[in-house]
């Protein structure tokens, strides 16, 4: 299992410190640091069964100066939010866990670190 946070920010942090209480087996990803490619940010989106709006940070001062917000959330604009995602990783939802079992999920609560470590 692997996990991408950020340290500044207490969800990742949180979700640490449970899998670290559940003796859970897993890799740290800084993807602000080890920023993943397009093809990754793909492979996420599919095992998370998500569109990339659906784990964009548009509060960030970056999506605001994107206009994210106008951007359409259709298949024709799915490329080019992956490959924002990919230039401002900023902007990814964190933290989210790849599963044992090939799926992932955005680790927000106590409850999806959870499901997380029962795949």
């Amino acid at each position: 299992m692997e996990i991408w946070i950020n340290p500044a920010c207490s969800k990742c942090r949180s979700a640490l410190t449970l899998l670290d209480a559940e003796g859970a087996d897993y890799t740290v990803r800084r993807y602000l640091e080890d920023v993943p490619s397009v093809d990754e940010i793909r492979a996420v989106l599919e095992r998370l069964g998500l569109e990339p709006w659906d784990i964009t940070r548009t509060q960030e001062a970056v999506a605001k100066e994107l206009g994210l917000k106008e951007w359409a959330r259709d298949a024709g604009s799915r490329d080019r939010w992956i490959s924002a995602l990919a230039e401002h990783p900023k902007l990814i939802q964190r933290p989210i866990i790849t599963a044992e079992d090939g799926t992932a999920v955005v680790a927000r609560t106590d409850e999806a670190v959870r499901d997380a470590l029962s795949r």
